[in-house]
């Protein structure tokens, strides 16, 4: 039985892709959450720029966040009980703000072996359609891996700027607005993207990226991952160390040596998904 998503929020995800609003954290605790992300940005002010990648293995607020409850309680109900965070992120949109993301797919440059993955996205502050929450295009998880081109307009918040190479009609887009300590979970082949923030409003927001433990990386890299729930006995991760503080240095040790391996396998996975795009723009109508 599901411990904390209904049926019909389960069913909702197979069918749709999605799963919204979900009441993950109090008000309070997001307030919490939020603060603590603050303290630190003010005490290390090039904290994002030095935490790109894997930000939890620096941060113990966001260690602790990937770890909660209630929010492995949902991904559970559609993921299944042996539970490996493997990735964070942090999506935050300053008042008036011109980022935006554009229509993509989570899976397109991750090189995994399955889609066995969803993205809790957590609101620390209100996310709605003023201040360009997540917008998604229900279904569109069950059109499998789809092509997409790189760009490099400066305010797509995504790394490559990848943008699907599918007609997406706006009006089937739906607007996952989420109050502070609500979250969202979705679907690695869901499209979806957001708007700029046209608000006077601060919108923020953590992706954590859950995976299946039976899923691996299949472009000869082994990557890390924190097994949060469950057992892990397929060993297709390396295990991440818990910080003890803020920027442990052990846990820098550990960072850096797998920010030098991400780099390659940033590159494998790259060649990869040139000759999967071939592929795909040879048998998909655009």
């Amino acid at each position: 039985m599901p411990k904390m998503l209904s049926e019909a929020q389960v069913e909702q995800y197979r069918s749709e892709g999605f799963v919204c609003p979900v009441d993950a954290l109090s008000a309070e605790e997001a307030t919490e959450f939020l603060a603590r992300m603050e303290d630190l940005e003010r005490r290390e002010p090039n904290l994002w720029a030095r935490s790109k990648i894997k930000p939890h293995l620096l941060m113990m607020w966001l260690n602790d966040l990937m770890r909660n409850s209630n929010v492995l309680d949902a991904v559970e109900d559609v993921l299944g009980p042996d539970i490996m965070a493997w990735a964070t992120g942090h999506f935050d949109k300053k008042p008036h703000d011109p980022s935006f993301v554009s229509w993509h797919q989570d899976g397109t440059y991750w090189g995994l072996s399955e889609p066995s993955v969803v993205t809790a996205w957590v609101a620390l502050t209100p996310s709605n359609r003023e201040n360009g929450c997540m917008r998604v295009i229900p279904g569109s998880h069950h059109r499998g891996q789809l092509p997409h081109r790189d760009t490099d307009d400066k305010n797509n918040l995504l790394s490559r700027g990848q943008d699907v190479e599918v007609k997406v009609d706006e009006a089937e887009a739906v607007d996952l607005e989420l109050r502070p300590g609500q979250i969202s979970l979705h679907h690695t082949m869901l499209i979806h993207g957001s708007k700029p923030n046209f608000s006077d409003t601060r919108r923020l927001g953590i992706t954590i990226r859950y995976v299946a433990a039976h899923v691996a990386q299949t472009s000869g890299f082994k990557d890390s991952a924190t097994l949060v729930r469950g057992t892990d006995k397929y060993r297709n991760f390396v295990a991440e160390p818990r910080p003890r503080l803020d920027f442990d240095p052990d846990a820098v040790e550990f960072y850096d040596a797998m920010v030098a391996e991400s780099r390659r396998r940033k590159d494998a996975i790259a060649a990869h998904h040139q000759s999967q795009q071939r592929r795909l723009k040879s048998t998909t109508m655009l």
